[in-house]
């Protein structure tokens, strides 16, 4: 029951309607008993800084997607290395007064990464805030990473900072695992993330896009026989880490969100 002592939180972008966060951060708050609500804030690019300031004033915090994750790291008073060294935030909250602010998108790529068994190389698709994320677990991880855009002015830029933070550049031919960093997939006309990049050593293929089924993208690699896990797994990693820097006394309850966010892309007839 909502009153005046819950706490709220919220999920900012532009779009957001289409967001799970909702469906699978109310789950685990209930049934862990938590006086909180989490929501969907659509919210224009002026309005991120403001936003965040009265979610945090008033106790609560939230998460960031797509186009906001650079306003939300220069909003918050106290980022973690993380967000400073990715100039991306996408989780924020309330620490004893000031806003702090984190990227649990690094841990979301590992946990999507390890559910279809890693690998040494990998390849993204992107150059924007999800895919310094995917370099960065890779750092972490220790792999190699082959990079693939439609730009060769972005790709070079991005290789570069890739370089930066010490992280092997590879030939997309050796890429063991493949990760969609960018929006595609959301609509049926959107093209392939990667089209024919596949060699004999992929076997595998991380989505960051979820949608009701699967995206096509996802369809298309497991029928050429890859492991594939589309981003409900990425949602679900770096929401579990954003609920641990939300509530850090409680555990949060991963399979009690994963229920919720299967539910909610495979409704019941």
């Amino acid at each position: 029951m909502i009153k005046g002592s819950t706490r709220i939180f919220a999920v900012l972008g532009a779009p957001v309607a289409h967001s799970l966060s909702p469906v699978m951060h109310n789950a685990a708050l209930r049934v862990l008993g938590i006086n909180a609500v989490y929501v969907a804030l659509p919210c224009a690019d002026d309005a991120v800084a403001s936003v965040i300031r009265a979610l945090t004033a008033a106790g609560g915090g939230g998460s960031v997607t797509r186009p906001h994750k650079q306003r939300a790291a220069a909003a918050v008073i106290q980022p973690t290395e993380l967000v400073r060294t990715l100039d991306a935030c996408n989780t924020f909250w309330n620490a004893n007064g000031a806003i702090a602010g984190d990227n649990t998108d690094v841990p979301g790529v590992l946990h999507a990464v390890g559910i279809v068994g890693g690998g040494r190389v990998w390849a993204v698709t992107g150059t924007g805030a999800s895919a310094r994320a995917v370099v960065e677990a890779a750092r972490e991880a220790g792999v190699a990473v082959a990079i693939h855009s439609r730009s060769e002015a972005r790709r070079a830029s991005f290789v570069e900072w890739m370089r930066s933070r010490g992280v092997p550049r590879a030939a997309l031919p050796e890429a063991e695992v493949l990760i969609n960093a960018t929006p595609l997939g959301w609509n049926d006309a959107d093209p392939l993330p990667f089209e024919g990049e596949t060699s004999e050593r992929t076997r595998a293929a991380v989505d960051m896009v979820y949608r009701p089924g699967q995206t096509r993208w996802i369809q298309a690699m497991r029928d050429r026989g890859l492991l594939a896990a589309d981003g409900r797994e990425m949602l679900l990693g770096q929401g579990v880490a954003a609920f641990a820097r939300w509530f850090p006394e409680t555990m949060a309850p991963m399979e009690v969100m994963r229920a919720a966010v299967e539910q909610a892309l495979h409704p019941p007839a």
